[in-house]
């Protein structure tokens, strides 16, 4: 007897966030990120499942980024049956990112076989697209605010963190009384587009993120000037902008922020093409939200209507072909998916637009260690992808602001609000640095017990 946490994966790195939590031998599996990065950290998707699947009752997923829920084909496929829940805004997000990843790995595991780049003499997706489909078909949705009983002895609650649509919050109790609050991904008060999170229920633990758990976000306007200075100075060269986009939310909000930089005359009223299938999927929900009122979505937003976050000269870049003609010149802007340039059409258009020094390249979001985009922060000359290498020439920015993650001063007063203060707090899913500075402030901040568990590692809470 007795309520258990094991860390799973979100240990030392900003993916494959995935926690048990046990009790009276009944399981509930809390995300199931997948692992992004490194190679090192990649091949963890490939290792076997800690526990047997078969032996889980439940999966909960916070939201639908995929290294919150990527891996849940792969877990279907090894033996998973239970239920998954989520939100419905989770839902529908959900199904669009499962079915562009499998999709994306047939492609990529199709390229490297004719191209023969890759170390395995036969490359293999890690799931297909017919694992995909059986793991939605799991899939069942529940409202915030709305208590149910995922497994035998458990008691769930969603409320909204803010972070990207369908975000949750998850406090999770057990029949013994024992109770656990998930933060997932939390977003920011000053979301642009989303209502704040939610204040936390009282809890005896806490798991915290910690993405930018050792830095503060710059002030929004200081971040918006240098993007439209990024912007007017690469059109002076005459070169093209591409921003590497997270498909949900993060192109959303790029996207209303160019509309407002070229409504205001900061930036020229030039082309946006948005290319990548999941991002112009995810924007169709977004829309809907805003036309529909949803709750999640600020009142201003809902009043300004679905338009206010599509410039009136955007384009769907919606096939391969109309991708590649996008990198042949002209001035215009790519929003292109992924957002750490990890896969996807985008790393198409960095390869062809880095060595040109009147190109530039936004980076618009948190790039994790090992992928494109943090060797782009760290001012790489030389980057290889498809097998060969290009020079880096192209003008690099970084624009902080557009995080939707809360930063460390957002993340302590999020967790000042909880009364009584809980007794432990475990902080996950950020790289090493990040977690122990942020476990650091809050033992000096708010005088809490605040760890950065191993992986594997089991806790009683």
């Amino acid at each position: 007897m007795g309520t258990f946490c094991t860390f799973l994966g979100g240990v030392g790195t900003v993916t494959g966030s995935r926690t048990l939590v046990e009790y009276d031998d009944h399981r509930v599996l809390v995300d199931t990120g997948m692992f992004q990065g490194p190679r090192e950290i990649r091949r963890r998707n490939w290792d076997p499942f800690p526990r047997d699947p078969t032996t889980i009752d439940a999966v909960i997923i916070t939201h639908a980024h995929l290294d919150h829920c990527g891996y849940l084909p792969a877990l279907v496929r090894d033996g998973y049956a239970g239920p998954v829940y989520c939100t419905p805004n989770s839902a529908e997000l959900i199904a669009i990112v499962l079915r562009d990843s499998a999709r994306l790995q047939e492609e990529d595991t199709a390229y490297a076989v004719k191209k023969g780049y890759s170390r395995h003499a036969q490359p293999r997706a890690l799931y297909d697209s017919e694992d995909a489909e059986h793991a939605l078909d799991l899939i069942q949705t529940i409202d915030f605010d709305t208590p149910i009983a995922p497994a035998p002895g458990f008691t769930a609650t969603f409320t909204p963190a803010g972070h990207i649509l369908g975000a949750a919050i998850l406090a999770l109790r057990s029949d013994e009384g024992r109770s656990v609050v998930f933060s997932g991904d939390l977003g920011r008060d000053n979301h642009p587009l989303l209502r704040a999170p939610a204040h936390p229920a009282h809890a005896d633990a806490v798991v915290l993120e910690s993405t930018y758990g050792d830095r503060q976000h710059e002030p929004d306007e200081e971040g918006l000037e240098r993007l439209a200075d990024a912007i007017r100075r690469t059109f002076q060269r005459g070169g093209i902008v591409v921003i590497p986009a997270f498909a949900v939310d993060r192109t959303e909000v790029i996207l209303k922020a160019l509309r407002d930089l070229m409504g205001q005359q900061r930036i020229p009223q030039v082309p946006i093409h948005v290319d990548s299938p999941m991002a112009l999927a995810a924007l169709d929900v977004y829309r809907s939200s805003i036309g529909d009122g949803d709750p999640e979505v600020r009142s201003g937003i809902i009043a300004s209507g679905p338009e206010c976050i599509v410039p009136p000269n955007v384009h769907a870049a919606s096939t391969p072909e109309q991708s590649m003609m996008l990198d042949r010149g002209g001035k215009h802007i790519i929003v292109s998916a992924s957002g750490m340039g990890t896969g996807g059409r985008v790393v198409h258009h960095l390869k062809a637009l880095l060595p040109r020094p009147e190109c530039t390249v936004i980076l618009a979001g948190f790039q994790a260690v090992g992928t494109p985009g943090r060797m782009l922060l760290e001012g790489v000359q030389e980057m290889k992808f498809h097998g060969s290498y290009v020079r880096v020439r192209a003008e690099v920015v970084d624009i902080g602001s557009f995080s939707v993650h809360a930063d460390a001063d957002e993340l302590i007063e999020w967790l000042g609000f909880m009364s009584p203060p809980p007794d432990q707090v475990f902080i996950n899913h950020g790289e090493a640095d990040a977690a122990a500075a942020l476990a650091a402030l809050i033992e000096s901040e708010l005088d809490l017990v605040a760890v950065t568990p191993d992986q594997g590692e089991r806790i009683a809470i």
